[in-house]
């Protein structure tokens, strides 16, 4: 996944529906190579969870892949490393993130997916791969992403 491993550089965007989306979501799983670090960006029902679970489902997790919401983060097990799912949306900023413990997951040799970055501030590592997902105007059934 070398496109958009910069987080300032952004690829063309793609519409996809919420299918294709899930299509897209194990391709790309399925081509991940542990560590990495995986930004989804966009509002609420822009897509982040479904795309975690397509992510997670194409690396080889085979547990059903729930919303962190209220837990915050989600830890599954895959052949190739565990796969974490961190939802930040709870938190009011980067102090927090010791709570979640936040070191021992960027330590990790594992997929890490993280919903509402921003509250990571600058504690997001350098080599983030980051995914924008947002609603497409007048297209309910589409979502853009850019990668």
């Amino acid at each position: 996944m070398a496109r958009g491993a910069d987080r300032g550089a952004r690829m063309p965007v793609a519409e996809f529906t919420l299918p294709e989306l899930t299509q897209w979501g194990e391709a790309l799983g399925a081509r991940l190579e542990p560590p990495a670090v995986i930004t989804l960006d966009g509002d609420l029902g822009a897509g982040k969870t479904t795309l975690a679970k397509a992510i997670s489902t194409g690396y080889g997790v085979r547990e059903t892949v729930t919303s962190p919401t209220f837990a915050v983060a989600h830890e599954y097990h895959a052949p190739r490393s565990s796969v974490y799912h961190l939802d930040l949306y709870r938190l009011a900023g980067p102090e927090q993130l010791a709570n979640i413990g936040w070191e021992d997951v960027m330590a990790s040799r594992a997929i890490v997916m993280i919903e509402w970055p921003d509250r990571a501030g600058a504690e997001l590592p350098a080599a983030t791969h980051s995914i924008k997902l947002a609603h497409v105007p007048g297209k309910p059934d589409l979502r853009s992403v850019s990668w």
